[in-house]
């Protein structure tokens, strides 16, 4: 349960990085509001499973989950430049978040 919380703040934190983008500054309310939520609903969320997880993998997957959502909402909804180093780079971070899971025990 622990590790859904962290997922799905890891996805939040996608949509308050995206939110910040589209807020041009906080100058824009809606976008501005949804950075809000998102970021409460994210820090909330790993707050609640840092209860249970240690810290070093539940945050580090926690900032590749939206590093890399990030980037591929990215490349894919605003225009961003789609390259192959920034694939591979996407899938080194992922595989870092998942090295460090399966580097100690489990919970």
């Amino acid at each position: 349960m622990a590790w859904l919380l962290v997922v799905v703040a890891g996805l939040l934190e996608t949509g308050f990085a995206v939110s910040l983008k589209l807020s041009h500054g906080f100058t824009r309310p809606w976008p501005t509001i949804a950075f809000a939520l998102f970021a409460l609903g994210s820090f909330g969320l790993l707050t609640l499973a840092l209860k249970r997880l240690d810290v070093d993998p539940a945050y580090a997957a926690w900032t590749g989950i939206g590093a890399a959502g990030t980037a591929i909402y990215g490349m894919v909804f605003l225009g961003d430049i789609v390259s192959t180093l920034k694939i591979v780079s996407i899938t080194l971070v992922i595989v870092g978040v998942v090295g460090l899971q399966l580097s100690g025990p489990a919970p």
